[in-house]
């Protein structure tokens, strides 16, 4: 319990209750105590009192008077009358305005005691009651905003529920990424915010307020800002604004953005220079990565680009980066998270700060892990693995992964350890192999072409031919004649 008053004109009487009350089983925060029922209205008024208990026959206002008149407050106490009278048309008339007990002097402790255990239980109870009324609300009221396809019926559902805590004329809604501290909060029916609607903040302001609210209670924020609404109908309307104008916010780093949708044509970056970019990463040419994100950022912040395309940007170059090198580094999945969360980040300059340190750091353990000696061991590991397979199909992502090597890094290393770019090196591996059965075996030249990775014959010929001169027919009669001469 948080405020109790005890309102009696007989100083004796009223310190003696506020004792027991003291000395109960239930917590009481402050206790108030006047001595008449003018003095108890204007606490009852200025206070949100969870218990009075109060006496009848008191002067200027007895408490028959003051508990009809708190009847028509916002915040009506639970009362428990006490009194010198075994009147019953008074017991009567005091519970038919809500009094929850009415006790005789002498006051026994006891009573109180569990008069108190009681109402607290009670007081307890309706908390409780509220807390999840107000949840359900709260799913209700993002239902609302979230999902236009909700049925008529529910959609006038939630408008009811909130028809008596909502501005009663034209609102705005805005919306950040800051916390509002709350999950609901309701101030003279003038505001309502909600936190965490997918990942932002949304308010809804009474337009009378609007510059106030601004200037003070979002000052610190970048928000963005609807038009003016009158009917709850638009609800859904106007936090689309409030969402669409907060992108803006964010792509422009200005502090408040009011609604003004433009239609205009926007550039869009395809997944082929993503994933060049990803390619780049872990690299010498890490600059060229930088020197693309602040270029997605400037046209992001000059409009030429939309928000949510730098969204969708980032997102692919983020999860690229983790599933390309997931197998090499422990990346926080966590931060990788919180990059993907674009929208949660204050503006695209302060997300590209933190998306470019990122990105260097992932940079820096690639070069860290792949350094001049773990280079050649890795490269020497394929060299094995080629020599083993060549006759099947391998190309250089299959080679690079099974290495777990970056693609870009594997072909740079690969030609400074072997001189040779990887698919000459392959290649002349398998014609070396061909030579060899051409001489040796008198296998079928498709049968060759196979056993050295080349399931088309005339490719292989025509490789063959490009790096030995002759055909591989000719290239067998030649060795075979060599044989007879060498016998002669």
């Amino acid at each position: 319990m948080k405020k109790l008053l005890i309102v009696e004109d007989e100083k004796m009487i009223r310190q003696g209750i506020e004792s027991i009350a003291r000395r109960s089983s239930v917590p009481i925060e402050e206790i108030l105590l006047c001595k008449n029922g003018e003095e108890a209205l204007e606490i009852v008024k200025n206070n949100q009192i969870d218990v009075m208990i109060t006496d009848i026959r008191m002067p200027k206002k007895d408490g028959i008077t003051l508990v009809k008149e708190i009847q028509s407050l916002p915040h009506i106490p639970k009362v428990i009358v006490i009194s010198g009278y075994d009147d019953f048309s008074y017991a009567v008339e005091l519970l038919r305005y809500g009094a929850k007990e009415y006790l005789l002097k002498p006051i026994e402790r006891e009573k109180i005691n569990a008069i108190l255990e009681k109402l607290e239980q009670q007081i307890q109870e309706e908390a409780r009651q509220v807390e999840d009324s107000a949840r359900f609300g709260i799913q209700q009221f993002k239902a609302l905003l979230l999902n236009p396809g909700n049925a008529r019926e529910d959609t006038y559902a939630i408008e009811n529920y909130f028809r008596k805590y909502f501005v009663k004329d034209d609102y705005v809604v805005c919306c950040t990424n800051g916390k509002s501290g709350q999950t609901v909060s309701i101030s003279d029916s003038q505001i309502i915010a909600l936190d965490d609607v997918n990942g932002q903040s949304v308010y809804f302001i009474h337009a009378n307020i609007k510059e106030e609210v601004l200037s003070n209670l979002l000052k610190d924020y970048f928000v963005g800002v609807s038009k003016e609404h009158k009917s709850l109908s638009d609800l859904r309307i106007a936090y689309e604004e409030a969402l669409y104008a907060r992108k803006y916010t964010f792509a422009t780093g200005n502090f408040i953005t009011e609604y003004n949708k433009t239609e205009t044509a926007k550039e869009t970056i395809s997944d082929e220079i993503i994933d060049q970019m990803v390619q780049l990463v872990g690299t010498d040419k890490i600059d060229e990565v930088n020197k693309f994100l602040f270029r997605i950022l400037y046209k992001t912040k000059q409009g030429q680009i939309e928000p949510d395309d730098f969204m969708k940007i980032m997102n692919d170059l983020v999860g690229k980066i983790c599933s390309s090198y997931k197998n090499v580094l422990d990346i926080e999945s966590e931060e990788a998270a919180n990059l993907k969360n674009v929208y949660s980040y204050d503006t695209a300059s302060i997300y590209y700060e933190t998306v470019h340190l990122w990105i260097e750091s992932i940079n820096e353990k690639l070069l860290a892990e792949y350094d001049d000696y773990k280079n050649k061991q890795k490269v020497q590991s394929a060299i094995g693995y080629i020599q083993e397979n060549y006759s099947k199909d391998l190309n250089m992502a299959v080679v690079s992964n099974y290495i777990s090597m970056n693609y870009s890094l594997f072909s740079f290393a690969f030609k400074q350890y072997t001189g040779m770019n990887f698919v000459d090196y392959i290649k002349a591996i398998r014609m070396k192999e061909a030579r060899r059965l051409l001489k040796e075996t008198d296998e079928t030249i498709i049968g060759i072409s196979n056993a050295v990775g080349y399931k088309n014959e005339k490719y292989f010929m025509k490789i063959f031919k490009s790096t030995a001169g002759v055909s591989p027919t000719e290239f067998r009669k030649n060795a075979q004649a060599g044989k007879r001469i060498a016998g002669t």
